[in-house]
Order: structure tokens, then sequence, then C-alpha cells
């Protein structure tokens, strides 16, 4: 099962549109993740009409047109692993034992806010994932997004993809 993680893509405030290499690979994920700060409504109708299985959260600065159609925090289980989506998460202090307090019955936690992508994991197995954002690099040296291969309920090939 091929995955593609984002987050924080602000539009049409940081960016017109999703870069397209991210595009590109919509028809090749199974499923798409989204970690919140959408801003606008558009780029949620282009995902769901796009992916074949969405799962997405609001983030801070998503307004209500956008919290009325997502959630805080959502979750699917897919091939085997227990997946959770939030937006923030705190501090980068701590993250891993909070995070694994707080979610306690997931495998892998994907989460926005920060921009800085992330990959650890917690002493209780919990997978930390921050894709950064492919439209808003901020203090980053490039925008980014993840891609990830799930097979036989583990998590291979997690990639971050760097965009110009």
């Amino acid at each position: 099962m091929r995955l593609l993680l984002m987050s924080d893509t602000h539009l049409p405030r940081r960016a017109h549109r999703l870069p397209e290499p991210l595009l590109a690979e919509l028809p090749h994920a199974d499923v798409v993740f989204h970690a919140g700060d959408w801003v606008d409504t558009a780029t949620l109708d282009l995902l769901e009409s796009r992916s074949r299985r969405l799962v997405a959260v609001y983030g801070n600065n998503d307004g209500p047109e956008l919290r009325a159609r997502l959630s805080e925090v959502a979750r699917a289980e897919l091939g085997g692993l227990r997946f959770g989506v939030v937006h923030e998460t705190g501090p980068a202090a701590g993250r891993e034992a909070r995070c694994a307090a707080r979610f306690p019955d997931l495998d892998v936690l994907v989460f926005g806010h920060s921009h800085i992508p992330w990959d650890s994991t917690a002493p209780t197995g919990l997978r930390l994932l921050n894709p950064g954002s492919p439209t808003d690099r901020r203090r980053q040296p490039h925008c980014t997004y993840l891609t990830a291969t799930l097979t036989d309920a583990a998590l291979t090939d997690v990639t971050l993809h760097r965009l110009r």
C-alpha cells in the first residue's frame, strides 16, 4: 500500500497551488494523509476528488468551513497498523513521550504545524512522522512531503521528498 503524507499547505496564502511533483504522486497513493492547515476548502475538495482515500484533520489556521468537514484527530487502521493524524503535538522536547501518552492505541502518528520534517519512534514503539510543508518551507532549506510503503503491517520506504 502506497502512502502520501503532507501538511501545512496554506493555500492560497503561501502558494497558489500544490506543487506538480506532489500532484503527480496522487494517482499512485492508496491513502493520502493531510495533517491540517489547509486554509482553503478548494485544496480539500481537490484531494477528496483525486484520492482513493483521504485521512485528514484541520489545523490552527483553518476556519469554520474546514472545521465543519474535518476533525481535530483522525484515525485509520491500514494494513495491520493503527494510524492517527493530528495537527499540533507541542514542542519538540518531550514529543515522543507526550504523544505516546496521548495516543497509546496508535502505531503511527502523522502530525504537522511546525513545517519541520520529523521521523522518530517513542520508546513505546509509536512512530511519529511530520512531512513538513510542500508550499511553505519557513526556516527549512526545502519544501517537503513524505511517501511510504505499508506491507505486512510494517511501514517501509519512508522517503522525504524535497521540492524546489
